[in-house]
Formats: C-alpha cells, sequence, structure tokens
C-alpha cells in the first residue's frame, strides 16, 4: 500500500472482498465490485493484496507427535507454457491431519518430484520430528535420514491420504470455478499462495482481513512491469537455476 495511488478506501474493500467471499473473487468481478474502468488495474491490485499474504516470518507445520499427508498434484497451465493450454504443472503439499481433520497447509510448486525438491520443500515448511504419511513414492525414502518419521502406505492410497486429496480436489474446484481453470506458471504460485491463506483461516475470515492488512502494510508488492513480464517473484516461488 505504501505510495499507492490507488484511494485507500479501494485498498480496504478490495481486502475485505478478496478474504470474506468464500469461493474468492476474480479481477474481471473485483473490477466490477469496485467500479474499476481498466481490468489490468484490478489485476494488479489483485496481485499486490496476495503478495500481502505470506507471512516472511510464519512458522513451520508439524513438529514432535504430529502427522502430516504429504503428496503431489497437477495444475492445468495457461497458454504462456509451449503455446497453448493443457500443460500440466506439478505442484508439492503437506497438511497437517486431525483425525479426519484439516489443519494447517502449505503449498508450492515443485519443478520435479524428486528428493531433492521435497527436502527443499521440508525444510522450508515442515518441522522435523514430524510424521509424514505418502504414497510410498520411493523420492521419499530418504526423508528419514533429515529428521522425519515416514509412514507408507501403497496400498488403497485414497483411503490413507483423505485429507490431502480433498485440498486437492477443494484447489481445482476453486481454480475452475473462480479463475476458470487454466492459470500461467508465471502466477501460479500467487495462487497457491492465495489458496493455503484462505484455507489455512476458513473459519475466521475477519481474521484474514485483519491479517491481510497488517501484512500488505510493509510488504513491497509487485510492479505493473513485473507482473505482466513475469520477473515478480511471487512469494514461495522457485527461483530459476
Amino acid at each position: 500500500m505504501h505510495k499507492s495511488k490507488t484511494p485507500l478506501t479501494i485498498w480496504f474493500w478490495g481486502a475485505y472482498l478478496v478474504t470474506t467471499m468464500t469461493p474468492g473473487i476474480s479481477a474481471k468481478q473485483f473490477a466490477k465490485q469496485l467500479g474499476m474502468k481498466r481490468y489490468e488495474t484490478a489485476f494488479q491490485l489483485l496481485h499486490k493484496l496476495r503478495a500481502g499474504m505470506v507471512n516472511p516470518e510464519r512458522g513451520k507445520i508439524g513438529g514432535p507427535e504430529r502427522t502430516i499427508e504429504m503428496d503431489e498434484a497437477f495444475i492445468t497451465g495457461g497458454r504462456e507454457a509451449e503455446g497453448h493450454k493443457g500443460v500440466l504443472q506439478p505442484i508439492l503439499a503437506a497438511v497437517e491431519v486431525h483425525g479426519e481433520k484439516a489443519g494447517r497447509l502449505r503449498m508450492a510448486i515443485s519443478p520435479q518430484k524428486n528428493t531433492d525438491q521435497i527436502l527443499k520443500f521440508l525444510r522450508a515448511n515442515v518441522e522435523t520430528e514430524t510424521t509424514l504419511i505418502t504414497d510410498g513414492n520411493p523420492a521419499y525414502k530418504r526423508v528419514t535420514h533429515f529428521g522425519y518419521f515416514h509412514e507408507v502406505e501403497e496400498e488403497d492410497v485414497d483411503y490413507r491420504l483423505p485429507v490431502i486429496h480433498r485440498v486437492f480436489s477443494n484447489l481445482k474446484t476453486w481454480l475452475l470455478g473462480t479463475h476458470h481453470g487454466a492459470v500461467m506458471h508465471k502466477h501460479l504460485q500467487a495462487y497457491l499462495n492465495e489458496f493455503v491463506f484462505r484455507f489455512n483461516r476458513r473459519n475466521t475470515p475477519m481474521a484474514a482481513f485483519q491479517t491481510i492488512l497488517g501484512l500488505g502494510s510493509h510488504i513491497q508488492g509487485p510492479t505493473y512491469e513485473g507482473i505482466y513480464e513475469g520477473t515478480w517473484h511471487h512469494p514461495n516461488r522457485p527461483r530459476a537455476r
């Protein structure tokens, strides 16, 4: 918000809409609700708000005597990927499980599903001494060497990993319903960040509103050029090597 030319009332209304509307809001709907004439302005403002959905000092999930389910999914990419829609983009996710209920969630783009990528994700998001439940993919074999416990259920995976699969289903339904499915790779992490933010605060929408105002007031958001040229590095997005 710092040095923004957008009226403060627009910022407040925008933050309220994006955090309290259950299905979320697209840039087109956002522009209509706030009386904006240009779609590009609404799109940029939404991405600035999404930049405020990640607390750089947030803690890790899991911990001793806690359990998470971890798995990967594929999201349909947009036209920037090889010039057409339909390209699958892999993501990794981990969610705390409390019986049949979901706790806190973490998600990130995963360029490759290998041991190094999984360990990088774990170190950034999950406390050591956490028990990981996975589908038994060989890429998870070494996690026990780095302070994690590991349980494998190769049979009846849908029953064994019901919580993370439900999370993936909700993510895909949200992207399809609110953002019409395919999203560009350069913006995918921003949408994952929004989904995680909303998911972790699904029972406290007003707390979500207060949180985004607090974070957004001191986090540097993307510029117009950064968004459209793809040079803006969304929080949690892996950097190109």
